[in-house]
């Protein structure tokens, strides 16, 4: 699917207003750290916009169309991030484990499908991690849309000259507990909407099993908030789940 959207993605947020939103808690986050590891980096701007603040970035996503829009952001904006194809599992392996904060944004952990995957991503994220390394987790908060059966996402809107790009996003809640998560993209160029449907499968992990899964492998210190601007998390009625942890020991 994203290396599909790769090409749409920058188009699909509207980074000026992501960025102006979040940048200020994620700052007052790493402020003290000096090597920042962005995982599932996407089309790479937080690291980008990190790097443009002074701070020593590198970024890892498992879709090789993503990491080159992200190359290309770099250079764009002057600035030397070090982007690396691979995926949540591999980071360990092909970033090294000298970081002293990790962020890992924009939804993705729930791409991981099973909790013995879980399990495996944050242990590679604690082996990139120095002792103290700092960690931050955005998801959505699944404990609310699950309790509300929430199907339907804020739609996104894009203008360039004569073309148009309109996202649309929900979910399908399937019979196996997971969910399949869509993204319809309309574009049009002065003329008729063409349409496609961009889908992905997802599993909707809760505050509690992400939390006991962060302390099986080997982080405390671990803070809940419930959006980008670190208001308390409220599993009712927050938008997100924000996690701030420390890596306190290896994981066995």
């Amino acid at each position: 699917m994203y290396d599909d959207f790769s090409a749409d993605y920058d188009r699909f947020v509207n980074w000026p207003a992501r960025l102006a939103a979040e940048l200020p808690f994620v700052i007052g986050q790493v402020e003290n750290l000096s090597y920042i590891l962005d995982a599932a980096c996407g089309t790479g701007m937080h690291a980008v916009a990190l790097a443009q603040r002074g701070w020593r970035v590198a970024g890892a996503d498992p879709s090789p169309g993503m990491i080159a829009r992200a190359r290309a952001n770099a250079r764009a904006a002057g600035v030397d991030v070090r982007f690396e194809v691979a995926g949540f599992g591999e980071l360990r392996a092909r970033l090294g484990g000298s970081f002293d904060g990790l962020l890992c944004l924009g939804n993705s952990l729930p791409h991981v499908l099973t909790p013995e995957g879980l399990r495996a991503a944050l242990a590679d994220f604690a082996a990139c991690l120095r002792p103290g390394g700092l960690l931050l987790v955005q998801n959505l908060n699944y404990d609310r849309i699950l309790a509300r059966r929430e199907r339907w996402m804020e739609p996104q809107a894009h203008r360039e000259g004569e073309q148009e790009w309109l996202f649309l996003r929900f979910y399908d809640f399937d019979p196996d507990g997971l969910l399949t998560f869509h993204i319809l993209r309309l574009h049009r160029a002065g003329g008729l909407w063409e349409q496609r449907v961009l889908s992905t499968r997802l599993r909707p992990l809760r505050q509690a099993e992400l939390t006991a899964a962060l302390e099986e492998t080997g982080f405390g210190a671990i803070t809940l908030y419930g959006d980008m601007q670190g208001s308390p998390f409220d599993p009712d009625h927050s938008p997100n789940l924000v996690v701030v942890a420390a890596k306190v020991t290896s994981p066995e």
